[in-house]
């Protein structure tokens, strides 16, 4: 038998849109405006279907809004779950800055300790 996955969560959802390359491009085009699905596929070597299946994970993380005007489907973006992801990801900001802060500081005493050799000279 195999074990069901549990339902994703929305987070789960805007870190599986955002895990594709071709869907983070779509986004940053979105933040310059409006955009329909053929204009988000055209700097892309993949059919309009394949362009919709992306924009379908976008909108279903709700990451984008599509509205349907006639023939045409107008894709914006909705970034409110761009922050929830990115008020996760700030807890572990105090990981990475504590890491690099060690990092700096162990170049410094470097910088220093090169500095006196050469006076020494």
């Amino acid at each position: 038998m195999v074990e069901q996955l549990p339902i994703s969560t929305p987070l789960d959802l805007v870190f599986h849109a955002l895990a594709d390359p071709t869907r983070r491009a779509m986004l940053h085009a979105l933040s310059n405006g409006e955009r329909t699905v053929g204009e988000l596929a055209e700097p892309f070597a993949m059919s309009l279907a394949g362009a919709s299946k992306h924009v379908k994970a976008l909108e279903s993380a709700g990451l984008i809004r599509r509205e349907v005007k006639g023939r045409q489907h107008l894709c914006r973006l909705d970034a409110a779950r761009l922050a929830d992801a990115a008020q996760w990801l700030s807890f572990y900001e105090r990981f990475w800055t504590e890491r690099l802060n060690v990092l700096d500081a162990l170049l410094r005493q470097e910088d220093v300790q090169s500095d006196t050799q050469g006076d020494q000279r």
